[in-house]
C-alpha cells in the first residue's frame, strides 16, 4: 500500500530557488566515463565536497579536530540530467533538517546557463550527518556542536 498523497516527499526536479549556499567545482576530463558523461562516483565527490567545504569554511576550524564529528550515515543521488566535461558545475547547498545529533543536507547539481539548461538540477543529492564523541573509542551518537548547528542553521529551508 502507497502513502497517501500528501505524505510523500516532493520528488519533482529542483530549481535553483530551492538552495541557500553555492560554491563551484571544476571538471576534467577524467571526470568522464567511457559513455561521455560525468562518472556516478564523482557526483558523491561533489556532495561530499559541497557539505564538507561549507562546514571547514563556515566554522573557520578543521572539522576533523572537533570532539565530535559528523560520520555519513547515508547518501544518495537522483539523476535527471547529464553533466561532464568542460563545464564547471554548480553546487547548491540547503539542509533539509537539523536534529540533536544529525542533519540531512540537499545538494543540487547545476551545469550550464541558469536561465537555460542550468536552470534545473541536473541531480540532487541527500546527505545525512549522525554527530559521534571522536574522542570515545565506541564513538557514541553525541549532539551536534554548536559550531557546526551555527553554520548549518542559515541554510535550513523553510
Amino acid at each position: 500500500m502507497s502513502a497517501p498523497e500528501e505524505s510523500r516527499p516532493d520528488r519533482s526536479r529542483p530549481d535553483r530557488s530551492s538552495y541557500r549556499h553555492w560554491r563551484t567545482a571544476t571538471t576534467r576530463w577524467s571526470d568522464d566515463d567511457v559513455y561521455g558523461h560525468l562518472n556516478n562516483a564523482r557526483y558523491f565527490d561533489l556532495i561530499d565536497t559541497a557539505v564538507n567545504a561549507h562546514l571547514a569554511e563556515a566554522t573557520g576550524t578543521d572539522i576533523r579536530r572537533l570532539p565530535a564529528i559528523g560520520v555519513v550515515a547515508e547518501v544518495s543521488c537522483r539523476y535527471f540530467a547529464e553533466m561532464g566535461y568542460p563545464r564547471p558545475i554548480e553546487m547548491g547547498l540547503a539542509v533539509e533538517r537539523l536534529g540533536t545529533s544529525s542533519v540531512i543536507y540537499r545538494v543540487g547539481l547545476f551545469q550550464g546557463d541558469p536561465d537555460a539548461e542550468g536552470a534545473l538540477a541536473s541531480a540532487e543529492g541527500r546527505f545525512v550527518h549522525v554527530y559521534v564523541d571522536n574522542s570515545a573509542p565506541d564513538r557514541p551518537v553525541t549532539a551536534v556542536p554548536e559550531a557546526i548547528r551555527s553554520a548549518v542553521a542559515p541554510l535550513l529551508l523553510d
